[in-house]
């Protein structure tokens, strides 16, 4: 089998799965335990790993807790919020497009009182930002919008979404799981306040993730889903998992020191490949092709060329890992205009840094030869 489906999930990086094993069995102190030095261990490679978060999107280490994933982090960020600011409103702007984790999220919330307002995108993916201005009230607290797309790789203008945000003084989280580790981002200059990221996703450990939360300017408020210590500065209770914290921390250190270097060589396999199938009859690349994560390839095949059994030799995704399972057509390819029968003969291949070009070569032979 080769690999093709790193929106999904991807393969630990030798270099830090060396660096987690020593907190399995030799460094497995307590974090919280502060009187001996199996404690002190374990909290100064839990800081360090939080350091490590922090410099890869701009933070500041006190503004970093650690998730078990970007799912924790967005119910964490949209339920915390809106219970902290509800006596100042209760409406949310999301998008349709949003993962499961935050459109589910979102619809948990009406039945808490919430009023959430789904925005639209167009054929390429991207939002209006017209729409955005227009959905604003008095009562809104909260705009969420995902950085960039797991299905198509789509990346919203950031920037411009939270100067809108800013202007009206409200607060703006983003969905980054996708964004972070794969290319350079700044909160600060991108202007977001509240953010999730996930290790999985660029070569360290499922189970793992971290939450930005701006502590000045504006100061965010997050009411804790989790109660039961002072961990995390008592926004989430629970004994921290030492040895998952310090492979997000090296999974950060080295997407930071490699992201140029990867970025150039895995756009460089996906040009390929893209350009190298383009000549089959009624193929179609989905969302924008100019504001796109580098690695991703959302593509609708004739309905004439059945493309499944390639499932035997290559793995890829007809859809998000957190909803292909189910049979229901993608929503964010629905959204986006898509027939259902365009949307059935969709998949998406995500390529990453252990993907080689004979891999992609072959795969396009396999394409272009029917087999």
């Amino acid at each position: 089998m080769i690999y093709f489906d790193n929106n999904a999930t991807t393969k630990v990086d030798d270099r830090i799965l060396e660096v987690m094993l020593p907190y399995f069995s030799q460094n497995y102190g307590n974090a919280s335990s502060k009187l001996h030095e199996f404690g002190w261990t374990a909290d100064v490679a839990g800081e360090k790993a939080r350091e490590q978060v922090a410099n890869l999107i701009g933070a500041e280490p006190n503004e970093i807790i650690f998730t078990s994933g970007a799912t924790e982090g967005v119910n964490t960020a949209l339920k915390g919020i809106f219970k902290a600011y509800k006596t100042k409103g209760n409406h949310i702007i999301t998008v349709s497009t949003e993962h499961k984790a935050v459109i589910d999220t979102c619809e948990y919330l009406k039945e808490e009182g919430a009023e959430i307002t789904y925005l639209n995108v167009d054929r390429e993916g991207l939002i209006d930002l017209d729409e955005l201005k227009a959905a604003i009230k008095p009562t809104t607290i909260l705009i969420s919008v995902m950085a960039a797309n797991n299905e198509t790789g789509v990346i919203q203008p950031l920037e411009e979404i939270s100067a809108i945000a800013k202007e009206n003084k409200i607060i703006f989280f983003s969905d980054a799981t996708q964004l972070a580790g794969k290319t350079q981002m700044d909160v600060n200059d991108l202007g977001i306040d509240c953010m999730c990221l996930s290790a999985h996703k660029f070569f360290g450990p499922k189970g793992i993730g971290a939450l930005y939360i701006r502590r000045k300017n504006p100061r965010v408020n997050v009411v804790s889903l989790l109660h039961g210590g002072a961990q995390e500065n008592y926004h989430r209770a629970g004994t921290l998992n030492v040895p998952l914290i310090v492979g997000l921390g090296k999974a950060c250190e080295i997407a930071q020191a490699e992201m140029w270097d990867n970025n150039t060589e895995v756009s460089k396999l996906r040009a390929y490949f893209e350009h190298q199938i383009l000549d089959i009859d009624g193929l179609r690349i989905n969302g924008s092709t100019k504001f796109r994560l580098y690695n991703t390839s959302n593509i609708t095949f004739p309905a004439t060329l059945d493309i499944k059994p390639l499932l035997k030799q290559f793995a890829f995704s007809s859809g998000s890992a957190c909803s292909s399972g189910t049979t229901e057509p993608s929503h964010v390819l629905k959204t986006m205009g898509l027939a259902d029968i365009e949307i059935k003969n969709s998949y998406r291949f995500s390529f990453g840094k252990y993907n080689t070009l004979d891999e992609i070569k072959l795969l396009t032979k396999c394409l272009l030869s029917g087999f």
